[in-house]
């Protein structure tokens, strides 16, 4: 997978347009949760055939959301690495692969495609491999980081209250 996907925006774009589809440009609809149908990129990588069968079912506004990576990401996984329960070996080796990201800022990691059809959202989210390397670092820094559960203590004041 190319490290940069600012070259297949503009291409995706272009398709959209040249087909008559209006371009929206949107926020990841990814998060939502119910009616999502995800598009297989795994198998079937080619925006084009998504869009071809966006077309088919009618679809005449496509959703575009492309993610532009930016150093604040590793800035925020560092801070957080430093108060992380990771051995000194883990975090030494998770640091190193967070500077080799640094590279890559101001590149787009991420390019997301929807369009809706009552009552689905169909989804294509490409994603590049160091895309996806940096969110498993992350997951990991997110399992190991310290915090202390709030659940335990009593509220202020010594009252509690389970409203």
């Amino acid at each position: 997978m190319k490290t940069n996907l600012d070259t297949l925006r503009g291409e995706i774009q272009d398709y959209l347009e040249s087909h008559g589809i209006a371009v929206f440009h949107g926020t990841p609809r990814g998060a939502e949760e119910t009616g999502m149908v995800y598009w297989d990129v795994e198998r079937h990588p080619d925006y084009r055939a998504y869009l071809a069968a966006a077309e088919a079912a009618g679809a005449r506004v496509v959703t575009i959301f492309a993610n532009e990576f930016n150093q604040e990401v590793i800035d925020d996984a560092q801070e957080r690495l430093e108060e992380s329960s990771l051995t000194r070996e883990e975090r030494r080796a998770i640091e190193q692969r967070l500077r080799e990201m640094r590279a890559f800022a101001g590149f787009t990691c991420q390019i997301e495609l929807s369009f809706d059809i009552a009552p689905r959202v169909y989804i294509f989210d490409l994603r590049t491999e160091w895309f996806e390397d940096l969110s498993d670092l992350l997951y990991r820094i997110d399992d190991a980081y310290d915090t202390e559960d709030e659940d335990d203590e009593p509220l202020g004041g010594g009252y509690f209250s389970k409203n």
